[in-house]
Parts: C-alpha cells; structure tokens; sequence
C-alpha cells in the first residue's frame, strides 16, 4: 500500500510540475479539468448515479470546463462566482452536516447531483484562474489547505481529546482543528517572508490579504479559510458514510479517488478567490 501511495504521489507530483513549467496555461487547465471530471464521476456514483449516468456526469464537468475556456473566465472570470460558491458551501455545508448522514440520501438525487457538478467547477475555475494569476498565488493556496490538514493530523493524533464530528468522521478531533490552524498560520508568516525576500511572479494569497486587510484581517481570513478546508472534508466523509463508501474510487492506487484528494479544496478555493477580491476593492 505505501509503494502504491508513493509511486502515485510521485506520478501527480510530476504531471503537475510538467503543466507548471509550460509556458501555455493550457496543460495546468487540461490536467486539473481531468481530474475534476474524474471527481465528477465518483461524486455520480456516491450518489445513486448508474454507470453512464456517473460518466455523463464527470464529462459535464469537462464541457463546464470547457465552455468557461472558451468564454476566457480563466482570466476575468466574474468576482460573483466565487462569493455564490462560498455562500452555497457555508449554508449548504452547515445543513449537511448538522443533518448527518442518514438526511443525505433523503435529498432529490438531482439535487445532490447538480450541487456537486457545481462546487467541482466552480472549484475548477476558481484553480485554472488561480493559475492565471500566478504560479505563487495558486501555490500558496494549495499549500494552505495541504498544511491544515497535514497539522490537524498530526495535531490530533498527539492532543486529540474532544471529537469534532463523530457521526461524520469519528478520527478528527477539535484539537486537530485549532493545530491545522496553527500550522497555517506559521505558514502564512514563512511565506511572507519569502516573498519579501526572493523573486516570484506574483503575490501570495497571504500577501494579497495583508494588504488589503491588515494583521488582523489576515488572521480573520485564514480562520475562515482552515474552517472551509474542514467543512469540504467532513461533507465529502458525510456522502461517503451515507453511500457506505471507504473511499470515492480507486482511480489513484494507495490514494483512493480524486474526491479524497481534493475535498478540502472545493470550497477554499473559491474562497480565497473571494477574499482576495474583496482585499483588493478595500486597497482601491
């Protein structure tokens, strides 16, 4: 199983390194707009979607994709989409999860298939035009919800004591919560640092949010940022608990599927998109 896990890491790691240094946008695009289709597909079958239901589904991504390729949104899309993914995955989330598991397959099936079409190409615009922005903006997002997970693991492993959501997820705990956002933290302060120190082709996340908001408002925005990255785990552990499901799929061996990969990042990154918008209409 390690063998497996880190010989598919390494497989991604590449892939996405290769898209990185092309100087076309376009590789990033097609590579993420794959995987989110793939997403798609498990998120069809979590959902009572038959087989060419769940492969109409994920290639419904990939035409969103597209469509919003061609319409250039992965350079100016609208601001406004950021702040309804955000909103959809505050309240939506909050329902979902105050429900639990056993309210999920209650839903109208179309319902649960168009909300989570939805949040994966949002989720998708909002990392192709990430990219856009640049490669260190993009990065430093990704990074965050990498380290907020990484920290909250390790955080509760060695302080766990109260459990944060035991019907949904029984392993996390609300110190691995508070330890994810310490980790995010220290994150943010070295990779400001970094910034002011060597040459990068844009502004962090992190320095796009100090300036427009100060210390304080870039400490409120990471709280709110490590709780989104906690809110997409619990809701994509909540389908799979109600679809009896250990993992989306196996499409990444030692991994699990692209939903187990990618869950925490669905709603950060409209998220962050968001915030900065509004840090930057705050600086004007």
């Amino acid at each position: 199983m390690l063998k497996q896990r880190v010989i598919t890491a390494l497989v991604l790691v590449a892939l996405l390194l290769a898209s990185l240094m092309s100087a076309s946008r376009w590789p990033f695009a097609l590579l993420t707009l794959v995987l989110m289709a793939a997403g798609g597909w498990e998120w069809g079958r979590l959902n009572q979607a038959a087989g060419t239901t769940a492969l109409a589904m994920g290639l419904a991504v990939a035409l969103g994709g597209a469509a919003a390729l061609a319409a250039g949104w992965v350079d100016e899309a609208p601001a406004a989409l950021w702040w309804l993914a955000s909103a959809l995955w505050l309240a939506g989330g909050a329902v979902a999860l105050r429900a639990g598991p056993v309210s999920w397959p209650q839903l109208p099936r179309a319902a649960r298939w168009g909300l989570g079409l939805l949040a994966l190409w949002l989720a998708w615009l909002a990392v192709a035009h990430a990219r856009a922005i640049s490669i260190n903006f993009m990065l430093s997002v990704l990074c965050l919800v990498w380290m907020a997970d990484v920290a909250a693991y390790f955080g509760g492993r060695a302080f766990g004591r109260r459990k944060l959501a035991p019907s949904i997820s029984p392993g996390k705990s609300w110190e691995g919560v508070w330890s994810g956002l310490a980790g995010v933290v220290l994150l943010a302060a070295l990779w400001l640092w970094i910034d002011g120190r060597f040459g990068v082709d844009g502004a962090s996340v992190y320095g796009r949010l100090l300036q427009g908001g100060g210390i304080a408002g870039l400490l409120l925005a990471l709280v709110a940022l490590c709780g989104l990255s906690v809110v997409g785990d619990l809701v994509e552990s909540l389908v799979k608990r109600a679809a009896g499901a250990k993992d989306s799929s196996r499409l990444l061996p030692g991994h699990g599927g692209v939903l187990d990969r990618v869950d925490a990042l669905l709603p950060v990154l409209p998220a962050a998109l968001a915030l900065t918008t509004l840090a930057a209409a705050v600086v004007r």
